[in-house]
């Protein structure tokens, strides 16, 4: 079993260049089937579940062949079945996209149940709700959600919060629907824009992404072509807290700094020197950081996979602050194998409150999901001694070569 051994207490310094963003990659891969052509996918991230979802894929007929680590070509003309096998893909939440892809392009899905971090309850209700206003017939069981349709038909659909999942979902399958629809209370993250301008340049009509309503005119089908997937925000966080909690100076590189604007203020809130370049932000670290009040919300707020190394941070400021968890009722679970290394969060109900002051030690932990294994990563760089994390599969999910890149700024950081 691999696992990450860090010595800690040593600045890291220098500039990082950050990959394709993650949550954009898992959802335009699955759009990509929904294309009756070829596309070619440039700046996706070297993960687990961009490899997860490649054999998926190639499960379904479709022809994936990588030129380089980061580009890959899609050949989706010769589906073979619309039915994914449930071994493929529980492992992993971004498994429901192929239900909008699948029951656009060929009006029937069949597609486990998503998997994913444990992270409280995450129903696809909306989904299914959206799929049936569309005109899709719904059927669960045994862990098999089964769509079909006899055709798509265009239908107004209300969120009542702001999902992002269900965002990209209902886009995609309604590109195929008859007629106008229209989706109110959207989310807005970067991901949920990428993933419309992907289906745009296939030949989608998708109006107004990034806004609260989103307006789609069907069409017959989409023709393939090449698409860059945008730089991953959360990435780019994780590595500027980071570069703050140990003192660093770290600029990252080939970024849209308007993604980070709530975690840009965040850090000057508590402290840090931030310079923003037209693609870059240089984070600078300082000793004494303040404590603030954090609030996790939909974009454009401060985002729910930073709360985890943005508290790891708030543990060394020179007071108390209070974190709100407002979009995972699990998100905290991370806080004891914080514990371990010396951080301290009183929980309560949504939200946690940390003592400030604490001095990391070293000690062996373990990853209880993706966005934890980063805290507990940030947590070692700044330990004293020696600390070894294990759930290393968790971290691979989602973040590229996060050793190394980390090793590459002055982190005493390796894989064993």
């Amino acid at each position: 079993m691999e696992r990450i051994l860090i010595n800690g207490r040593k600045p890291i310094n220098g500039i990082i260049n950050i990959s394709g963003a993650k949550n954009a990659a898992v959802a335009v891969l699955p759009a990509a089937v929904a294309c009756n052509g070829v596309c070619i996918i440039d700046n996706l991230p070297h993960i687990e579940d961009v490899t997860n979802l490649v054999t998926a894929m190639t499960s379904l007929g479709v022809k994936c062949e990588f030129t380089d680590p980061h580009t890959l070509v899609i050949d989706s003309r010769d589906i073979t079945t619309h039915s994914i096998d449930i071994n493929k893909m529980n492992n992993m939440r971004a498994s429901y996209y192929f239900m909008g892809a699948m029951l656009g392009r060929f009006k029937e899905a069949t597609v486990p149940m998503p998997g994913g971090c444990d992270l409280g309850a995450r129903p696809i209700d909306y989904h299914l709700k959206g799929f049936q206003a569309l005109g899709a017939k719904v059927v669960q069981e045994h862990g098999i959600v089964t769509l079909k349709a006899e055709k798509l038909t265009g239908a107004l659909i209300y969120l009542d919060n702001p999902s992002v999942g269900a965002t990209i979902n209902f886009m995609i399958a309604a590109t195929f629907a008859e007629g106008i629809s229209t989706i109110e209370n959207c989310a807005k993250e970067p991901h949920v824009v990428d993933t419309a301008s992907f289906l745009k340049k296939m030949g989608a009509r998708i109006h107004g992404a990034g806004t609260s309503t989103i307006r789609i005119i069907g069409v017959e089908q989409l023709s393939g072509g090449d698409y860059t997937i945008v730089p991953d925000p959360i990435e780019t966080g994780t590595y500027m807290i980071a570069g703050a909690i140990t003192q660093g100076d770290v600029t990252v590189a080939g970024i849209i700094p308007k993604h980070m604007e709530s975690v840009t203020a965040k850090l000057r809130e508590v402290g840090c020197i931030i310079h923003e370049g037209l693609d870059s932000i240089r984070v600078q670290g300082v000793e004494k950081m303040k404590p603030i009040e954090l609030k996790t919300a939909y974009y454009p707020g401060f985002p729910t996979d930073l709360q985890p190394q943005m508290a790891t941070l708030l543990c060394k400021a020179s007071g108390s602050s209070i974190i709100t968890e407002n979009i995972f009722e699990h998100r905290f679970r991370y806080a004891n194998e914080l514990k371990r290394l010396g951080g301290f969060l009183r929980i309560s109900g949504r939200s946690a409150v940390t003592n400030g002051y604490c001095n990391f030690t070293g000690a062996t932990v373990t990853a209880t999901d993706l966005r934890a294994g980063a805290a507990l990563v940030i947590a070692g760089l700044t330990a004293k001694g020696q600390t070894l994390i294990g759930g290393v599969k968790h971290i691979d999910r989602g973040y590229e070569r996060l050793e190394e890149k980390l090793y590459s700024l002055g982190a005493d950081i390796r894989r064993v």
